[in-house]
């Protein structure tokens, strides 16, 4: 069941910080079902950009580089600054879970 604003506010408003820190697609996606969210509303289930780059042993400069976009774009999305468009969430995902190929592919 997908909460309202009254159910929230109806149940104090309490924050479960583990179930934010979720990182994984089967971490999300198992939150989801115990909440009685269905399938549907959670495909489009993608890494945070600080998750992606901490996964990698990277610097922000050097996913940016690796990117090829301005370190400041990087450190917007990371920050939250900035909505991701669907073409980026796309490519965390590939990179989350693809990342040498993307290395193989922005390298040549």
């Amino acid at each position: 069941m997908v909460k309202t604003l009254a159910d929230i506010r109806r149940s104090g408003g309490h924050v479960d910080r583990k179930r934010l820190a979720a990182t994984t697609d089967e971490d999300i996606i198992r939150q989801a079902k115990e909440d009685g969210t269905d399938e549907e509303q959670v495909s489009g289930v993608y890494p945070t950009p600080a998750t992606v780059r901490r996964a990698l042993g990277m610097t922000q400069k050097a996913i940016a580089d690796l990117m090829g976009i301005p370190l400041t774009t990087w450190q917007n999305w990371e920050q939250g600054r900035v909505a991701l468009d669907p073409a980026i969430r796309t490519l965390l995902k590939i990179l989350w879970k693809e990342p040498d190929a993307v290395r193989r592919v922005v390298t040549t």
